[in-house]
C-alpha cells in the first residue's frame, strides 16, 4: 500500500466540473492499493497518516499532527501509484489490486479515516477526476507499507 500525503492550504477533487470533496488546512492523500494489501496493512497506514506529525508549531518546527492543527483529509484513490517504468516507456500496472480488491480496502481506509476525522473527504473510486490543491512548504510525503509493516 502506498500513500502520497500533500500537506496543502486547501484542495477540491471535481468529477464531471462538481465538486466531490474539497478541504481547507489539512492532507491530500493518494492512495494506492497492491493486491498483497490487506486491512492490517491498512490499520498500520491510517495509523502513520494520523499521528504524523508535519504540521508548524508556533516555533517553526513540525511538530503538530492533523488534529492539533483542526485540519482535515481528502483521500483520493490513485493505481497509478504502483506504475512499473522498469521496461519501455509505457507503464504497467500489473502491481496494483484488482478494483474489487482496491475498492474495498479504500472504503475500508475511508471508514477508518472517518473514526479520526468524521469529515474525511474523497473522490469516486475508478472516475476521471480532477484535483486542484495548494501545497503548503511544499510538503509531501510517500509512506510505502513495505517500509513502514
Amino acid at each position: 500500500m502506498r500513500f502520497v500525503i500533500q500537506r496543502v492550504k486547501h484542495a477540491r477533487v471535481s468529477i464531471h466540473q462538481e465538486i466531490a470533496g474539497a478541504i481547507e488546512k489539512g492532507l491530500l492523500v493518494f492512495v494506492g492499493i497492491s493486491e498483497q494489501d490487506t486491512e492490517k496493512i491498512a490499520d498500520k497506514m491510517v495509523k502513520k497518516l494520523v499521528g504524523l506529525r508535519i504540521f508548524e508549531d508556533e516555533s517553526g518546527k513540525t511538530n503538530l499532527d492533523l488534529k492539533t492543527v483542526n485540519g482535515n483529509l481528502l483521500i483520493i484513490s490513485q493505481f497509478t501509484l504502483y506504475a512499473d517504468c522498469k521496461k519501455g516507456n509505457r507503464p504497467s500496472f500489473i502491481q496494483a489490486g484488482s478494483p474489487e480488491k482496491a475498492k474495498r480496502l479504500y472504503d475500508y481506509i475511508l471508514d477508518q479515516c472517518r473514526k479520526h476525522f468524521p469529515d474525511t473527504q474523497q473522490g469516486e473510486f475508478g472516475a476521471d477526476m480532477q484535483i486542484s490543491l495548494t501545497n503548503d512548504g511544499p510538503f509531501t510525503i510517500l509512506l510505502d507499507s513495505d517500509e513502514i509493516c
